[in-house]
């Protein structure tokens, strides 16, 4: 008869799981997924604000980092880079490289805030 008692309380202690809440999960995921966006769009516009700089600051073109930053802030500038076309090459860069970045800003912080309020998040 013991036994039997036992194994009814474990019974009773299994069936007793806590519900998930799923709408909370959900805000959490959608949390998760709004934060990486905003960290992308971040990143996105550091590097092209670098490439400004070491445009600006006469970086040499040669060197590994710069070439790196280069391409990527080349691609990244998506139809912006060369949106204005000033005489100067600094200016030129300074102007269109920096739309880009607010551009990834905005973005990324439109996109965060739809996909926390879809998901549920505060």
């Amino acid at each position: 008869m013991g036994e039997h008692a036992e194994s009814s309380s474990e019974e009773t202690r299994v069936s007793r799981r806590a519900a998930v809440d799923w709408r909370r999960t959900g805000g959490r995921a959608a949390s998760l997924v709004a934060s990486i966006v905003r960290w992308v769009g971040l990143v996105f516009a550091a590097i092209l604000v670098i490439h400004v700089i070491f445009t600006v600051g006469s970086a040499n073109p040669d060197n590994g980092i710069v070439s790196f930053v280069k391409s990527w802030a080349d691609s990244l500038a998506l139809g912006f880079g060369d949106l204005f076309t000033p005489s100067d090459e600094k200016l030129r860069v300074l102007v269109n490289y920096g739309i880009a970045a607010i551009f990834w800003m905005v973005v990324s912080g439109i996109l965060a805030k739809v996909i926390r309020r879809v998901g549920g998040a505060s």
